[in-house]
């Protein structure tokens, strides 16, 4: 089992073989959650805001409205569907929560 050092500033090298094996490189993101009996190193894609907002548009612009939005204001329509994104991310997390320890 490869052997990790804390260093000055509190700096991690992975070893070779777990980079590899984790398809990460210089520059990418890992996710740190403490578990159990010890850390969980998690890679996690991280996104520009403009590149996601793109992708965003152009996902949009493919959705067909079945009636009209009945909002004038770009902002109400904005806080109306973060709204329902954070609707919908409580109700996911309440969901992995009934089937795993959250607690």
């Amino acid at each position: 089992m490869p052997l990790v050092r804390v260093r000055r500033l509190a700096q991690l090298t992975l070893p070779a073989e777990v980079r590899r094996a984790l398809g990460v490189e210089e520059g990418d993101y890992l996710e740190a959650k403490i578990v159990k009996n010890g850390v969980l190193l998690k890679p996690v894609g991280v996104v520009e805001r403009e590149r996601a907002w793109q992708g965003i548009r152009q996902a949009a612009a493919h959705v067909l409205r079945s009636k009209p939005i009945p909002f004038d204001d770009n902002q109400v329509e904005e806080e109306a569907i973060a709204a329902d994104v954070k609707a919908l991310r409580k109700k996911r997390a309440l969901k992995r929560c009934s089937t795993a320890r959250c607690w």
